[in-house]
């Protein structure tokens, strides 16, 4: 086992792997910024280094003064949390070469994965239900139109080095297919250093459903049941549950096993989760595989008592999985709410010093977050300050858990969306089940159609 691991984050994640660390009895090397100097991962760490200033290109994403200070502190390994570099195949490889152990997949597999248009190539070829598309990359807006009109529209414009819901654009029509692959062309080179593109057929109104796994470097490979990410805003999770409302036992083992088992033809190794939509007949299709921890694995800890993190640890010490399959149990449903530094109605940010701080707690409640009194929330990166976790024996139960646990939650001198989450554990839609990715455009639209007409038109206008 390791001794000593650093990680290469910041934030909550940093301090969650801290945590996890600590009760393994492995020494830390927190990494942080110029302004993250007072943030909790720093103070918890048994040791810290500075890599930089603000900017994430010149500290979080700073490669060079990354494995500089671990091999300043001896290091024996780097997890990388989640964003940032935890996905990036040369980083991977960097550490190999040092000799340092990445706390994830091998740089062979973030290569195939990162890359999403020959990631839905591979699952396709493994027997994985995929949306009709492109095979591979679309290099012009020629062969992209052909191609759209082959597959029917509406169609999603996609990066193939995309993730994190951004590079991606729906056309509805053919006169908008030109602007819109430019527009998604530049995004993608400036976002992620690649502006390949690649195509597939747009589904109105799905259901986001992703699978937890677990693979070691013995060929054992697990999952740990499903998560509902239905709930987004541009792409982006703002809620997540587990399990969801809508799998039955039948369908969980059935797509269960299909991902097991094209993870065990890759050859997968360490914590991943492969992404699926639900269309309204019940069929599945694969989006994308995240090759790291994902920011709501704690509702698939909550349910199945696994600590993710020690086991990607674990695996990555080249220690076999800590349990076979048919010893996962899912046991009653867990709720997550990400708690973002945003106005809850127009979702900017709002950055600045926190005045007030009172974090919920009681039976069945985790808060996963490194804010406290006094604490400035920073305008140079995500707005996620933190994630509010309950556990109850049923989905009805959580919800309440959840209610009561918002209502206790303060936090004063920025806004937060505090107040939009307490709104949807009441929604009627979101009660009875009824969540696909565009209840986030219903229920605002709801909203504004019960307000009165004068504060409506503020709505509208932001007054």
């Amino acid at each position: 086992m390791f001794k000593k691991i650093l990680v290469a984050n910041r934030g909550e994640i940093a301090l969650r792997i801290i945590r996890a660390c600590r009760e393994m009895g492995i020494k830390t090397v927190a990494v942080y910024s110029s302004v993250d100097v007072d943030s909790l991962h720093v103070r918890f760490a048994d040791e810290s280094v500075c890599i930089g200033p603000p900017r994430n290109d010149k500290s979080y994403l700073n490669i060079l003064n990354i494995m500089s200070a671990a091999l300043v502190t001896g290091a024996e390994a780097i997890h990388p949390g989640y964003g940032y570099l935890a996905e990036n195949a040369s980083f991977a490889r960097i550490c190999d070469d040092h000799r340092i152990k990445f706390i994830g997949p091998s740089p062979r597999m973030l290569r195939l994965m990162g890359d999403k248009a020959k990631a839905k190539e591979t699952m396709r070829g493994l027997g994985v239900p995929t949306l009709p598309g492109s095979d591979g990359e679309v290099g012009t807006v020629k062969e992209g139109i052909q191609i759209a009109e082959e597959i029917g529209y509406p169609i999603l414009i996609k990066a193939s080095g995309g993730g994190g819901g951004k590079g991606m654009r729906i056309v509805r029509h053919k006169d908008d297919f030109m602007r819109s692959f430019e527009a998604v062309q530049g995004e993608a080179g400036a976002a992620f250093g690649n502006s390949a593109l690649y195509l597939e057929r747009y589904l109105g109104d799905p259901r986001h459903i992703e699978f937890q796994v677990l693979a070691d470097e013995h060929g054992n490979v697990i999952h740990l049941g499903e998560r509902e990410c239905s709930i987004q805003r541009r792409h982006q999770k703002l809620i997540e549950e587990s399990p969801s409302p809508v799998m039955t036992s039948r369908r969980r083992r059935t797509l269960g096993s299909i991902v097991t088992d094209a993870c065990k033809k890759l050859d997968y190794s360490s914590a991943g989760t492969m992404e699926f939509l639900m269309d309204t007949q019940g069929k599945y299709y694969f989006l994308e595989m995240n090759t790291r921890i994902q920011v709501e694995h704690p509702v698939t800890e909550f349910v199945t008592g696994i600590d993710i993190i020690k086991e990607m640890i674990n695996v990555a010490a080249g220690e076999p999985l800590s349990l076979k399959q048919s010893e996962v149990k899912l046991s009653g449903h867990s709720l997550e709410c990400r708690i973002n530094a945003e106005d809850p109605e127009t979702f900017a940010p709002s950055p600045g010093k926190i005045t007030a701080c009172n974090v919920p707690g009681g039976l069945g409640v985790r808060v996963d977050t490194t804010i406290y009194k006094d604490y400035t929330v920073l305008p140079y990166y995500d707005s996620l300050i933190a994630k509010l976790i309950v556990h109850a024996p049923t989905r009805r139960e959580a919800i309440l858990r959840m209610r009561r646990c918002l209502g206790e939650f303060v936090i004063e001198g920025i806004k937060t969306t505090v107040r939009f989450h307490e709104g949807v554990m009441k929604d009627p839609e979101f009660l009875s089940g009824k969540l696909s990715t565009s209840f986030i455009e219903r229920y605002f639209s709801k909203a504004l159609n019960e307000q009165p007409d004068v504060e409506r038109v503020r709505t509208i206008h932001g007054a």
